[in-house]
């Protein structure tokens, strides 16, 4: 079987309808995982021929991604492609990231917007930019940005992998175990339709990038 799209949400009624219609536009199924939203999350979605799955109560984005991996796991998917719900990412890319990824035989392709870093501000410019020179030294990795939420995943590698993590650290969780098993990581320049998502993510600057280094330092 193919690849499906996952879409983890939090308090994004305004802006996941738009989102989930253009990635339904690619011809891949289409999951959202509504993490505990009070807002209208789900129900933004409820005319659009997506799958959904609901939270109980706001677990975090790595929780969402845990979910989406199990339900695409389930339905025998051979990858999946993540994006954020706020429509900070390019949907339209979808098919060129997950068709890259398949004729390379990446288990991870992250959509790189490194060429966008300087239009960040704060600890999101300073760590993508440290992330990526750390991980390069550490791990030989070749890519530019370590922190996409736009990805494409190998249902071999989320077979092989045990992740813990319920936050924002856990995609960096991932690419520390995939580096561990020895899956083939890479990225592919995909600029975002907006470089610095701070008005519309759910990102703690302190905390979650924090908890991002933290992850990566235990891997040493």
């Amino acid at each position: 079987m193919g690849y499906c799209i996952i879409i983890p949400a939090y308090n994004a009624a305004s802006t996941l309808s738009a989102v989930a219609a253009e990635a339904l536009r690619s011809g891949a199924p289409v999951l959202v995982v509504d993490d505990g939203s009070t807002d209208g999350t789900s129900e933004s979605v409820r005319g659009l021929p997506v799958n959904l799955i609901l939270h109980d109560r706001n677990r975090g984005k790595g929780a969402a991604l845990k979910s989406g991996f199990s339900w695409m796991l389930l339905h025998g998917f051979t990858g999946a492609v993540t994006l954020d719900a706020d429509g900070q990412h390019d949907a339209s890319a979808i098919e060129f990231l997950a068709d890259t990824a398949r004729r390379d035989a990446a288990d991870i392709l992250i959509a790189s917007r490194a060429v966008q870093f300087a239009q960040m501000a704060g600890l999101r410019k300073s760590w993508n930019r440290f992330g990526v020179w750390c991980m390069k030294k550490r791990t030989g990795f070749n890519i530019t940005d370590s922190q996409s939420g736009f990805r494409y995943y190998s249902s071999r590698l989320l077979r092989g992998v045990q992740l813990d993590a319920d936050g924002y650290h856990l995609e960096m969780e991932i690419l520390m175990k995939g580096w561990r098993g020895g899956f083939r990581i890479g990225s592919l320049p995909v600029a975002a339709r907006v470089a610095d998502g701070r008005a519309t993510s759910h990102f703690r600057p302190v905390k979650d990038t924090w908890n991002i280094c933290m992850t990566f330092i235990r891997f040493f």
